[in-house]
């Protein structure tokens, strides 16, 4: 009960232009209420407008600013959410129009990044992304922003609040843009430490919502952050994963892809999304019982394109299949599931192995009993499909499946090289 006092009662605030389809507009107004609600706030009335084009002062037009500014004292809102970027000038009339609180969809999905960020890096990007965002919108804004560095001797003569606020947004923007940097470079040497270490990397990515962090819970019996929320998820997890044959792999769960991304946030999370593009495998988790599934997907498609991974072998996995859903095929070629059932959890597995087996290059080897070391390798860095001991030759004859970025490959190549030399 407490906790309902300090939600924000929201108006949701939608104008359709004629590039967009009635479905995909239900849809994205459908998700900026999921938006609101995971923002902590309660939607409670929705207002919608079809124009040709934005009205350039207010985004919407002066009769539809009438209507929403007397809904907001009839059922007593105390913000308004446009489901749009809005520009400084848009937003700044809008609110001396309403006399509430006005935020654009971007500055509600930095709200939700800004709650769910827990490392250093997350809280950085969010800042980053949040400043980046600011800066711009600064005059008019009538706030006092609080000071973000400097101190005695950081003003010039006669320079005003505005301008010091902008230098400091513009020194802290230099800052967090340099520890970036370094975040960045130690992830980058982390994995190349991963890649020397032989690990196959598989990364699980989806639309926000799709079951990503149940299964990524389920699989290595982690403890993610898991719940019916947008953007459950925003710091990457990654841990190891044993597939059916005992090959050890990395899998990591990544922050939830959304429609109308803003371009500044898919750059500011563009160093936690690097975890997609460096994968062996990408699992593409999609929950089957959306009604914009196809749509999600698309969107998913688009931004893995964005982040140059589009050429990474993609298992598709439709989830959530327990709930009522129209039928998929034959448009994809899936495996469906469902986390609630025990089943599921062996059967995805095994489709993940035969994606991971699909990328890789058939070996034959004949080892001797004294290389322990390599069997033991071949047995978690390999699919190793058959192994028997060979008493005339005494040797191991090994069979199975390697990677070619894995470093085993060349010890694998050299082996085989020598036993055809042997043979002849």
């Amino acid at each position: 009960m407490t906790n309902d006092k300090v939600k924000e009662r929201t108006l949701l605030a939608g104008c359709q232009l004629p590039d967009r389809s009635d479905t995909r507009f239900e849809s994205s107004m459908k998700e900026l209420a999921a938006l609101t609600e995971t923002a902590q706030g309660i939607p409670v009335m929705e207002v919608t407008q079809k124009r040709e084009r934005i009205h350039p002062a207010t985004f919407f037009g002066k009769g539809k600013v009438e209507e929403i500014r007397n809904l907001i004292e009839e059922i007593e809102i105390d913000l308004v959410v446009v489901n749009h970027e809005l520009s400084p000038s848009q937003l700044r009339n809008l609110t001396d129009a309403l006399g509430v609180k006005v935020i654009d969809r971007t500055q509600l999905i930095l709200d939700i990044f800004a709650q769910r960020a827990n490392s250093r890096e997350g809280k950085l990007q969010v800042e980053l992304a949040q400043l980046e965002y600011i800066l711009p919108r600064l005059a008019g804004q009538g706030t006092q922003l609080s000071r973000l560095g400097g101190g005695i001797g950081t003003r010039g003569p006669g320079e005003t609040k505005l301008e010091t606020d902008r230098r400091h947004i513009r020194n802290r923007l230099d800052d967090i843009r340099t520890q970036l940097k370094n975040v960045s470079s130690h992830r980058k040497r982390y994995r190349e430490r991963r890649k020397l270490n032989q690990t196959h990397q598989i990364a699980l990515v989806g639309y926000t919502n799709a079951g990503k962090s149940t299964w990524f819970n389920e699989l290595t019996q982690a403890d993610s952050f898991q719940e019916d929320q947008l953007f459950a998820t925003l710091d990457p997890m990654t841990r190891k994963l044993k597939l059916p044959s005992g090959m050890l792999t990395l899998v990591t769960d990544t922050v939830g892809f959304i429609q109308d991304l803003p371009t500044g946030l898919v750059a500011a999370f563009r160093s936690t999304l690097e975890e997609v593009s460096e994968a062996d495998l990408i699992v593409h988790m999609v929950d089957i019982s959306d009604p914009n599934r196809d749509k999600h997907i698309e969107t998913v498609l688009k931004l893995l394109k964005e982040l140059d991974a589009d050429d990474i072998p993609v298992l598709t996995v439709f989830n959530k299949n327990d709930r009522p859903h129209e039928s998929v095929y034959p448009l994809y070629e899936a495996i469906e599931v469902s986390a609630h059932r025990k089943t599921d959890r062996e059967q995805l597995l095994e489709a993940i192995e035969e994606s991971v087996k699909s990328a890789m290059i058939p070996y034959r080897i004949l080892v001797p009993s004294s290389n322990g070391k390599l069997l033991s390798q071949l047995k978690t860095l390999t699919i190793l499909e058959h192994r028997s001991w060979n008493e005339t030759d005494e040797v191991f004859e090994c069979e199975g499946y390697v990677h070619a970025s894995l470093p085993i490959y060349d010890r694998i190549r050299t082996l085989k090289t020598q036993g055809a030399q042997d043979s002849q």
